[in-house]
């Protein structure tokens, strides 16, 4: 179909192409009349505006890019959800690209959104990613920058992160309080920020509770998911049988995929061996037992994420300054059957 344009119709009403475009904005200085002959002739016409064009005068897209790590996650999904409602309030379109938790596909999708021009770029990191140049390069074209969840603090840009230390800290001091000391940990990657963290805090509830660390009962998951949980229980079990009194995972689907080997091994839970996961997806909550976790508040992450982008958008339309900033959103700990 060929796209009608602001000459035809001024052409076919024998006006200016300016009273055509002031009419379809409404500017009070065309005449009722007027503006009802160019709507009726435009919606006849299916005319829409070159947005590409306006965007070009206004030195704005309306668009920004979102790249998240995995669009399955019931994590990401629900910030995704937030970010959208809100950039629709604003009037905004959003780019929503997946890296796959693959470094050199993120780099690829940072260039393509540079290169359509977003106003703003949001952004959880893969799992791969170690080096930051690519986020540098965002910060150096001046455009707006969030990392939120996966995030690295080697980049001066607003971050929207938990207490992924404390957070970590409080679901095996639970654990600890509950009769559970000999605590496996499925951990994620090596990389990201909050993998790091979550590590971190498992150490030092260990610790503070006078349990001795052992680096045997820690095992990596590379995609924190259900076939992670699954085998790393395999491995665990086939290790030491029993003889772990707990085991606590970087993600409810990893959680599940431990609960699922447990099942079929007529391993009780939580009498033998309890499990505790992290994220509070919805599968928590109608798994058997159902699975205790860390609710992340993933709403509340998206809505606060998009918030910071567009103050940084308006902060830079407006010829002001803005200077970075990070937003921890609380955790709590949900306690279900599983421990």
């Amino acid at each position: 179909m060929v796209k009608t344009t602001l000459k035809e119709i001024a052409n076919a009403l024998g006006i200016s192409i300016s009273t055509v475009s002031k009419a379809l904005k409404d500017y009070p200085d065309v005449s009722e009349k007027t503006k009802l002959r160019v709507l009726e002739l435009a919606e006849s016409v299916n005319y829409s505006p070159n947005v590409f064009a306006q965007s070009l005068r206004s030195k704005e897209s309306k668009t920004i890019g979102v790249i998240i790590p995995s669009m399955v996650h019931y994590f990401f999904s629900n910030i995704i959800n937030a970010i959208l409602k809100e950039a629709e309030n604003k009037g905004y379109m959003v780019i929503i690209m997946q890296s796959n938790e693959d470094y050199e596909l993120e780099k690829k999708q940072v260039d393509l959104l540079i290169n359509k021009g977003v106003d703003g770029i949001l952004i959880s990191l893969s799992n791969g990613t170690n080096n930051f140049k690519h986020l540098q390069k965002i910060k150096d074209y001046n455009i707006p920058l969030v990392l939120f969840d996966k995030i690295t603090k080697l980049i001066d840009c607003s971050k929207v992160v938990i207490n992924d230390i404390k957070a970590s800290y409080d679901a095996v001091s639970y654990l600890i309080n509950k009769g559970y000391k000999r605590i496996a940990y499925f951990r994620g990657d090596l990389n990201p920020q909050n993998s790091i963290d979550r590590f971190l805090g498992y150490k030092k509830a260990l610790e503070d509770n006078n349990i001795l660390f052992d680096a045997s009962l820690v095992y990596i998951c590379k995609n924190g998911d259900f076939d992670d949980g699954y085998t790393n229980a395999e491995k665990l079990i086939n290790t030491y049988g029993t003889d772990i009194d707990a085991i606590y995972t970087v993600t409810d689907l990893t959680a599940i995929g431990v609960i699922n080997y447990l099942n079929k091994q007529n391993i009780e839970i939580p009498e033998e061996i309890g499990v505790f996961g992290f994220s509070n997806w919805f599968m928590s909550s109608v798994i058997t037992p159902t699975l205790s976790s860390v609710e992340q508040n993933a709403n509340k992450t998206g809505e606060k994420s998009i918030e910071l982008l567009f103050n940084e958008i308006e902060c830079k339309q407006n010829g002001n300054d803005f200077k970075p900033k990070t937003i921890t959103v609380d955790t709590e700990l949900i306690i279900r059957n599983s421990s």
